[in-house]
């Protein structure tokens, strides 16, 4: 039979791997992501792979061959993105967005991936008023 100190032992190791293989697991599901004026205070930090998020800044979508360009904005902050590839269905002028790449020693934040970020708020679609029948 396992002593009391052996079994606080057990246990304890039982719940640091419990720990640590819950931890892994939600580290993929989490999405941390820089803002702009983040990004321009410290260009360093996306010389390397990050998630970069803000507002698509209405007339700033343009596509060219395969080449999707727009600039992402936040708090009066803005970084002109490249993307190859399509983007979502969803993802539009005003809507937020986060991208994951890396900004060049040019400004232009390089981008492999392309998320809509959705408000946490459901609006219904507006009913056609009465008058219009």
């Amino acid at each position: 039979m396992i002593r009391r100190p052996g079994r606080i032992a057990l246990i304890g190791v039982l719940l640091a791997g419990g720990g640590l293989l819950v931890t892994s697991a939600l580290q993929d599901t989490l999405t941390y992501y820089r803002t702009p004026g983040e990004v321009l205070a410290d260009p360093e930090v996306a010389r390397e792979r990050v998630r970069l998020g803000g507002d698509v800044v209405p007339g700033s979508l343009r596509r060219e061959g395969d080449l999707v360009v727009f600039n992402l904005a936040e708090a009066g902050h803005e970084i002109m993105v490249y993307q190859r590839g399509v983007p979502p269905e969803t993802f539009r002028e005003g809507e937020s967005a986060v991208v994951e790449g890396h900004l060049s020693t040019d400004g232009v934040f390089r981008a492999d991936h392309v998320e809509v970020r959705h408000g946490n708020e459901y609006r219904p679609a507006e009913a056609e008023s009465s008058d219009a029948r």
